[in-house]
């Protein structure tokens, strides 16, 4: 049977939320409630995430950034900074200012992807790749100031000459330690909202999160665990781990990827729906196998009643593409089209 095309697929939606219907996740029942609960629930689910990422260093207290030089691009600069975030290792990053924009800018945290591209990291955000032009200039061009850091093993963090080997070392000497990669990641990135929501040219209230591939799974997962996240906007991985579990493409995604016990407490939706009623774009590509359609349509039809009921219903929208592992100039109208409507202020000279 072909992929459902975009049209079916939105079809699909509307019937859905006409209907008010809502698909049942096995095992946890679709919460209830006034706003106030629902907050209430999502705060206590918060927790539950956070506390099956491992021993996470809280009690850190990072040292300030150190700036070892600035670029000067077409209509931004660029600080390649050294970050504290988990007193284990230094994080080196890039952040982007826009020559013009507001006093007080919008924020955005870009986090790269996977790939096997284990030297590329942070780098992404200015050269992007064949399946993601870069996305520097569109910072630049909508006043965004832009963070990006490296990932654990991945650009200045790669200790290992073979990259893979490296990454699935580094995840098993922290499992013997009672640490979890991807809870190790999501921590960083955690710590980078908070150096970035500290900027003086940033504007606290308007930060917003995108990534592809890893970067998306990334930007769902911290939307979800941080409140701070106005808008998240992910690109090719929203994947519903039963439908993956179904197509046999558990050997899709890195070791990274993997959080122990986590079937027994949360399926996809319900890390996706501690991000309610908050602005949410994801797109994706039917020909994707990180993507199972039917894994986007269930995530969808159990967020799309939450917002109407507790936010917007325009406020998410997830959408499939007739593409593959690839963002369509149609996918990137509608990201830009989010940033200016949940990110972007009027621009000073």
């Amino acid at each position: 049977m072909p992929a459902p095309g975009r049209r079916d697929f939105l079809k699909q939606s509307a019937a859905m939320l006409a209907l008010g219907g809502t698909l049942p996740i096995a095992g946890k029942p679709q919460p209830e409630g006034s706003s106030m609960e629902y907050a209430a629930y999502q705060a206590k689910r918060r927790k539950e995430l956070w506390s099956l990422l491992g021993d996470l260093p809280w009690d850190h207290q990072p040292c300030p950034a150190r700036v070892l030089k600035t670029e000067k691009h077409d209509g931004y600069t660029i600080d390649r900074l050294v970050l504290d975030l988990n007193g284990v290792e230094p994080v080196p990053a890039l952040l982007l200012i826009p020559v013009k924009r507001s006093a007080r800018a919008p924020g955005l945290l870009y986090i790269h992807w996977h790939g096997g591209m284990y030297d590329l990291g942070k780098e992404q955000l200015l050269v992007g790749g064949d399946a993601q032009p870069a996305y520097a200039p569109v910072c630049a061009e909508k006043g965004l100031v832009t963070l990006a850091i490296d990932s654990w093993c991945f650009g200045e963090r790669k200790h290992d000459e073979v990259g893979g080997r490296g990454e699935v070392d580094t995840f098993k000497y922290m499992l013997w330690n009672g640490q979890v990669l991807w809870g190790m990641m999501m921590f960083d990135e955690f710590r980078a909202l908070d150096y970035l929501a500290s900027r003086p040219e940033v504007d606290s209230s308007h930060l917003g999160v995108l990534g592809m591939s890893m970067g998306a799974t990334k930007a769902w997962w911290l939307a979800a665990l941080d409140p701070r996240v106005r808008a998240c906007m992910d690109v090719c991985c929203l994947t519903d781990f039963q439908e993956l579990i179904k197509i046999h493409n558990l050997s899709g995604h890195g070791v990274y990827y993997f959080v122990p016990s986590l079937l027994k407490h949360f399926q996809t939706a319900q890390i996706n729906e501690l991000i309610v009623p908050r602005a949410r774009l994801s797109v994706n590509g039917s020909q994707d196998d990180l993507t199972p359609s039917a894994g986007v349509e269930r995530v969808r039809d159990y967020l799309l009643p939450l917002y109407q009921k507790y936010g917007k219903p325009e406020d998410c929208r997830i959408e499939l593409f007739d593409c593959p592992h690839v963002e369509l100039p149609e996918m990137r109208k509608l990201i830009l089209e989010r940033m200016d409507k949940y990110l972007v202020k009027p621009t000073t000279t």
